[in-house]
Order: structure tokens, then sequence, then C-alpha cells
């Protein structure tokens, strides 16, 4: 007789206002099951999670759990006491000797809040780090059923690795609502599509799942145009795979085969580099023998790197080894201490975390997009797409073409701001984080177009799948102020960063917060490994500075505001108006100095 479930639903439904999230769904979830949970953003994932875990009442319908389950959460928001320290809210009053000599205690503090100093208030942290503490604080309980809300968010690409290995180990059932496709693929044994109030599962991961879309497809006997669809070009890819990927996608090769055997390349690379060459010429970004640093710390230390048409490169790095500062040295945010930065004539550059916020809410999405562009040549596509056609493309169907974009959710509107940028024509595209907010059939949707958009890509992205997806090549900054190319992309990354890369220990109980000196520990191979731990504390100093120039911008804007009161006010006395005046700009002298050290004290903090 098979054992009971540990959690059913029967016949659930749940809707907010109008609308219906769940409709008549039933599900059960197995002792051992590590389920994947997918949909587009506001179909209902995260409702779903609630009702399971009965966070959330259903209005109509059973929700029936096993007699003693043990259930951990993680949702989206936290619940932790702003007053306790950080040790204490992830470990309550276990002493440090214990916790310390427990390796999976450990694993979970290194990985997790490795540079989080310990003995921090928990409300002097970040959204990102209060987040990894509830992380941290729920895979240190034990459960029978784990369910996670994004868990991967403001994870680094070693930290998603280390936890896809830990849930994977642990004992237990899992659910899990993630955009991290390779997360999916590596973790779940089973996927959920909740779509239309509905909820359709699929046996195996990610690669699994699309299989088994596009098996759908086909024997439904869809028409040609159909079937060449993203379905099959997800697919192809999945097939194919990366040069980067050590693991192939765990789906029946002789079915995945006969779908995708006249599916082209994800990309013409000869066709996008004759179009690239012709939109930006020879030269896109040259950098040669450039230093640069801040303070005491080097950032780049004699770099010489170039990027032409149609190059697409993903760039790795730990948190605070100058990604950020590469990039803005490239596209001439930043100048360099010495050597040379030449970018070509005819660079047009667009970031993706650029806002919507000057955007008329009044306006219909149809016609803001048309007011842009209402044609955009792709290579390998026959010519051009309509404005209707690319909206389309990106979900924009039927009246959503004719709402107005305040209307929109927070998940359309990140869908629209992509496509805005795109048809703004730039020929250097700089990808930082692109994959918040987006939900896989968007990100799907954002991969598809930029197979075939002419031009240089950067990513930046602790997601797996997208930089592997999107990129040719992988380049890393490792902290040694060196940009180096990594033939072997990701996998190379993960080997070099567990072959000796140093973490920064944050401060806690085994390491003292005013210890500077290094710390000489010995390794299972009996290798001595050292631990800085001057960079942590390095990085405290300067988000003490951060909040110290904060507090002090914030009482130049008071005094500002002060000042143009007493202008309008003074408006027919000339001589004071001139002392004002003199004023202000003693005012602004100054919020400039405080800004250039915020964002030096913002560098050594990263």
């Amino acid at each position: 007789m098979a054992a009971p479930n540990l959690v059913n639903l029967e016949a659930v439904s749940k809707g907010f206002g109008t609308r219906t999230l769940l409709d008549s769904v039933s599900l059960g979830v197995g002792r051992g099951e590590r389920i994947g949970v997918v949909g587009r953003n506001g179909d209902g994932k995260s409702t779903l999670l609630q009702v399971l875990a009965r966070r959330e009442e259903p209005d109509s319908g059973r929700i029936t759990h096993n007699r003693e389950l043990r259930l951990g959460y993680l949702g989206q928001s936290d619940d932790l006491d702003p007053d306790q320290t950080v040790l204490h809210a992830v470990l309550g009053d276990v002493e440090t000797y214990t916790w310390a000599a427990d390796p999976r205690a450990r694993s979970v503090m290194e990985h997790l809040l490795g540079e989080v100093d310990h003995q921090a208030q928990v409300g002097s942290l970040s959204g990102g780090e209060r987040r990894r503490a509830s992380l941290a604080r729920l895979l240190l309980t034990e459960v029978d059923l784990l369910i996670l809300d994004e868990p991967t968010n403001h994870l680094d690409i070693e930290a998603v690795s280390w936890l896809a290995e830990h849930v994977v180990d642990r004992a237990g059932a899992l659910i899990v609502v993630t955009h991290d496709r390779w997360f999916l693929d590596e973790v779940c044994t089973d996927t959920w599509e909740v779509q239309g109030g509905r909820v359709t599962s699929y046996d195996g991961g990610y690669a699994a799942y699309v299989l088994a879309k596009a098996e759908r497809a086909r024997t439904a006997q869809v028409t040609e145009a159909k079937r060449q669809n993203l379905l099959q070009k997800e697919l192809a890819w999945l097939r194919r795979g990366a040069p980067a990927r050590s693991t192939k996608p765990k789906f029946r090769i002789e079915a995945a085969n006969a779908l995708i055997e006249d599916v082209p390349p994800p990309r013409d690379k000869l066709a996008l580099s004759q179009l690239a060459t012709a939109r930006l010429g020879k030269d896109v970004f040259d950098v040669e023998d450039v230093s640069l640093s801040f303070g005491d710390r080097k950032m780049l230390d004699h770099v010489t790197f170039r990027l032409g048409p149609a190059d697409r490169i993903g760039l790795l790095g730990p948190n605070g080894a100058g990604k950020t500062t590469f990039l803005k040295v490239l596209t001439g945010q930043l100048a360099p201490d010495r050597g040379l930065v030449k970018r070509g004539k005819t660079v047009r550059i667009a970031n993706l975390s650029q806002t919507l916020e000057e955007i008329d809410g009044t306006v219909t999405v149809l016609d803001h997009i048309t007011a842009i562009r209402r044609t955009a040549a792709l290579a390998g596509r026959g010519g051009e797409l309509t404005s209707s056609q690319l909206l389309e493309r990106f979900g924009f169907t039927g009246d959503k073409l004719t709402t107005r974009i305040s209307d929109l959710s927070g998940g359309e509107r990140r869908r629209l701001q992509v496509l805005r940028i795109l048809l703004d024509e730039p020929n250097v595209l700089i990808l930082d984080e692109p994959t918040n907010d987006l939900d896989v059939e968007t990100l799907t949707v954002l991969e598809d177009f930029l197979d075939s958009w002419p031009g240089v890509v950067v990513t930046v992205t602790h997601d797996r799948y997208f930089l592997e997806r999107v990129s040719d090549m992988v380049y890393a900054i490792m902290g040694d102020a060196r940009v180096r190319h990594l033939p072997r992309g990701v996998d190379q990354y993960l080997d070099e960063l567990a072959a000796g890369i140093p973490r920064r220990p944050a401060s806690n109980a085994l390491t003292p917060a005013t210890e500077v000196s290094t710390d000489l520990s010995t390794a299972e191979n009996g290798q001595v490994v050292e631990r800085p731990t001057a960079d942590a504390a390095a990085a405290r100093a300067a988000k003490k500075e951060l909040n110290r120039i904060e507090r002090q911008l914030a009482k130049i804007t008071e005094a500002e505001t002060k000042l143009h009161d007493q202008l309008a006010a003074s408006a027919s006395d000339y001589e004071r108006l001139s002392e004002l005046d003199a004023e202000l700009r003693m005012l602004a002298d100054e919020r400039g100095e405080l800004e250039t050290a915020w964002f030096e004290a913002a560098e050594r903090a990263e």
C-alpha cells in the first residue's frame, strides 16, 4: 500500500476580486518528491504555495496535511526579530561550539551568511541579507516538507549551486517556485505549471517539462508555423547544450531528436556578425592597459580587453570583485587612472536596468510602442517585424494592446521595459541582473529575441541558465583586478572558487569583529589555507561610512528645501536672493563631494 501524501488539495479554488487563480485544483505531495512550480508572474504560483502551507484559506475545497507534518515555509517576506543578532535569529540559543561542530550547520552559515556580520542586529541588514538569513534558519530546521518561494533571489552562482546540492541531499519533500531554470533542472523530480487557474503536472525537471509540452503540441497536430515555436527552439538549446554545460538534460534522447531535427541552431552567428558589423563598424570596445584604484584598493590592474561586433559575453565574479567598476569603465561612466578605453564612433549603449518612471501611464501599450518604432529589423527573420508582431512575441495580445500602462502588473511593466529598450535600437546591450522579476516564459521570449538581435551583449547575472543561453564566452573578475577568459564557462568558475579562492568571512563568534590579521586554518587535505579578514572589516567600515554619508545627504536635501522656500518668499528682495543663491551653491558643492565619497564607499562595500 502506497504511503499517504504529506499534503493533499481536493477541488481547491482561490481568487482575489474577480480573478480566479486556482480553479478546482486537486493534487498531492508525496514523501521525497521535489517539485518545481513554473508559470507567468501573477498566475498564482505564490498563492498555490500559501494555500499548501495553510497561510491562505481556499474559497472552496479541502486541504489535508498528514498527521504531525513538519512544514517549513519561506515566503516573500520574513518574520525575523529586528532586535536580535543574526546569529541568534538563525540558530537560536545554540552554543557556538555546538553548531560549529556540525558540518551541515557550518556549510549553511558559510555559504549563505559568510559575508554577513553574525553579531549585527537583524534590523541593520539589507533586504537580501535578511532573505539569506531566513533561508539559513529554515535549512537548519528538521522538516518533512520544505516550501520555498524564490529562494535563489539574492544568491550568486556559487550559492545557487550549493543550495541545489544541499536540498537534493537533505531528506524530505520540496516545493519550490523559482525562475532559475538551471536550479529547476538540477533539483526537481516533477514540475507543476500554474496557468489559467489550473495546475498541470509534468514528470522531471525543466528540460523534461519543455519536452513534454512540445510533444503535446505535436500530438495535437498543430500547423507547421505553430510547430516552429519557442518550445521547439528551447528544446533544441537544451538538447544541444552550451559548451560550458557539464551535464545533459534528463529526457528521452530519441524523442528530443525527432522534435528538433529540422530546428536551426539558436543563433546564425554569420548573419548576426555581418549585420552587427554594418551597424557598429569594426571597433566596439578596446581597453588597453587600464588600471583603476579606489584609495588603497586596486580594482583593475593593467587590463587589456576587446569586444567586437556580435560578441556576446557573460561576466562572473564574487560580490565586490569589481564587475560593476569594470562595466562603468567600459561604458565611460568611470575614467581609469591609467590606460586607454576606446569606444567605436557608432556605439549606442542601453542598460536593461533602466526604469519606466518617466512614461505616461495613461498611454496604451500599443500606442507607446508604436511611437518608439513601428518596425524592427532582425537577422535571419526575413526582414522586419511590426510593432504589433513584436508585442505579440512579448505576450501583449488582445485587450492587453489597448491597456493603459498604469494598469499593467509589475511583471507586464518589466516585459514592456525590455521591449522598449530593445526597440530604441541600441547596438550594445548591458544586461545587469536581467532575470530579476521576469518569469520563465518572459525569459524565454527575451532569449529568443536576443538570438536574432544584432549587437554586442554583456550579461552580468547569477542565473546560470540565462548566462549560458545568451552568452558565447564567459569572463571572470575574481577579485585580483584582472579580467580573464574562462573557456569552460561557469563550471571553470565554480572549480576555481572551490580550489581556493578565499571567501571574505564576516565577523562572528569565531572571528572577532576587531580581527584584521590573516587567519591560517588547516584544510582537509592538510594544506594551509589563508582566510583574510581584513577585507570583511574594510567592507563593514565602508557600510558605516555609507550610512554616515547618507545621513549628511538627507540633511543637505532638507536644507535645500528650506532655502527654496525662502527663495520663493523673497522674490522681490534681490539682495536676499543673492545670499540664498550663494548658500545653495555651497550646498550643491558639498553634495557633489559627498556623492563622490558615497560612490567610492559603495565600491568598497560591494
